[in-house]
């Protein structure tokens, strides 16, 4: 079988199925004595452009979206490991731009690897510790979801031909990490994203679209995106936070629109092939 009909989701099944990989709860694996590491890859022309993309704003994504995920587990970043792939063409002063973007997601980089490459790509690990960290599987029944930020702002940007910076939500998830019980940043668009709850939780999620607050220029159907890295999170306790739906007995996710249920697609990579 193809990874094309497999799709990302279906290879994770696989491994952990054949048992080749074990405990693949979240998109950071949680460690002894509260060490929490993520790892996330960047790739030109699968999720940037560098002629939409300066280097230094290239740099901070390449930080911040292995932060978010620490974020999500209720983690404090400690340090980062870089991996950077480059042409040798590529120009110092490039190089350093990158760095100094990466420097501004405000944690040290303590190491990592270069090597030549055709193509541009990052690859960074990020350190952090948690005192709790909430996971995909413990959604319950009568769990309100909540969000910390506005959505659509990735995919209205990308419709122009730009990206906009991933918020750096640490404080929020470490906040919400003390009583919610299950929480992930939101990569892949709205529903796949609250798909992975579902699935891992065995409920079903509800999400009122009215209620999703929305970024500046965005509509419903840049939800379906991505990239717009806020966190989800479903929890008795909202703090504040905006309330877009509810956690309900049953399967699967449904998302309502004026009563309606509508359908939103999301990203998953072998599936479907689009630069982002």
């Amino acid at each position: 079988m193809r990874l094309s009909e497999l799709g990302e989701l279906g290879l994770l099944a696989e491994l952990e199925g054949r048992g080749l990989a074990k405990r693949i709860d979240a998109d950071a694996a949680q460690l002894g004595d509260g060490l929490v590491v993520t790892q996330d890859s960047l790739v030109e022309g699968v999720h940037f452009r560098l002629d939409w993309l300066p280097w230094r704003e290239l740099g901070f994504r390449a930080a911040a979206v292995n932060i978010s995920d620490l974020a999500a587990s209720g983690a404090r970043p400690e340090a980062l490991l870089v991996s950077l792939g480059l042409p040798s063409e590529t120009e110092l002063e490039e190089v350093l731009e990158l760095y100094a973007g990466m420097a501004e997601a405000g944690v040290p980089v303590r190491g990592g690897d270069t090597a030549e490459s055709s193509s541009v790509f990052t690859t960074v690990t990020a350190l952090g510790r948690a005192e709790r960290v909430p996971g995909r599987s413990g959604a319950r029944p009568g769990d309100q979801l909540v969000v910390t930020g506005p959505l659509g702002g990735a995919g209205a940007a990308f419709r122009e031909q730009g990206y906009v910076r991933p918020p750096v939500r640490i404080d929020e998830g470490i906040e919400l990490a003390r009583d919610a019980h299950a929480m992930l940043d939101l990569s892949d668009g709205l529903a796949r994203d609250a798909g992975h709850i579902a699935a891992r939780s065995g409920c079903r999620l509800a999400i009122d679209l009215e209620r999703v607050p929305l970024a500046p220029g965005a509509t419903h159907e840049d939800l379906a995106f991505g990239e717009d890295y806020e966190l989800l999170a479903a929890t008795a306790n909202p703090r504040g936070f905006a309330v877009i739906g509810r956690c309900e007995r049953g399967s699967g996710v449904e998302i309502r629109l004026g009563g309606r249920a509508v359908a939103l697609s999301g990203w998953e990579h072998f599936r479907l092939r689009k630069t982002r």
